[in-house]
């Protein structure tokens, strides 16, 4: 075959696979990263008793029961060398990440139970003030809801209101309530 032959078979090559590559990243994600969201708190009850730190010696860690492997594989290591050693949000990070990929098959009992998908209808949020506390939207900050609501002590006085629903002041997430007084 000639010289310009090959370079016209690879360049066709390359552009199929550049097609198919475009393809499969305009396609949709899979069903399980759909807007649906996970109530984390309700596996983890399911999974450990709710409890965050647990390590029972069985090789799975944490109150989502990670294994040590599945942990590191999606980017846990960071974190932490184990889930029980990292904290809430930053298991719940690493759960959302291994979510978009699996749905929730990593956990095929407890992934079943009734309030696992927060619930959320479309045209109509949750009310932002309920006597007195405050649901998170996505992109809000401490920061923000405190100057939005006059909280005395701004970020830091709504942190330290909320210290026991919080892991870290700049860990919030869509759906938290959150104490203003």
């Amino acid at each position: 075959m000639s010289r310009i032959g090959r370079r016209t078979r690879l360049a066709l090559g390359l552009l199929t696979v550049g097609v198919t590559g475009a393809g499969v990243l305009l396609a949709p994600a899979s069903p399980a990263s759909a807007a649906r969201q996970v109530n984390w708190d309700v596996v983890a009850k399911c999974e450990s008793g709710g409890r965050w730190h647990i390590n029972t010696g069985n090789g799975y860690y944490g109150g989502l029961q990670f294994s040590r492997s599945t942990w590191k594989a999606n980017g846990g290591g960071k974190y932490a060398s184990t889930a029980n050693k990292a904290t809430k949000a930053e298991q719940i990070k690493i759960a959302n990440k291994l979510f978009k990929k699996r749905g929730l098959k990593p956990w095929p009992v407890c992934g079943k139970k009734p309030g696992v998908y927060k619930k959320a209808s479309p045209g109509k949020k949750t009310p932002a003030v309920t006597k007195g506390t405050y649901v998170v939207h996505s992109g809000d900050t401490l920061a923000s809801i405190a100057k939005k609501y006059k909280v005395k002590g701004g970020w830091r006085g709504l942190y330290k209101l909320n210290k026991d629903r919080l892991d870290s002041p700049s860990m919030i997430f869509p759906g938290q309530r959150l104490r203003l007084r």
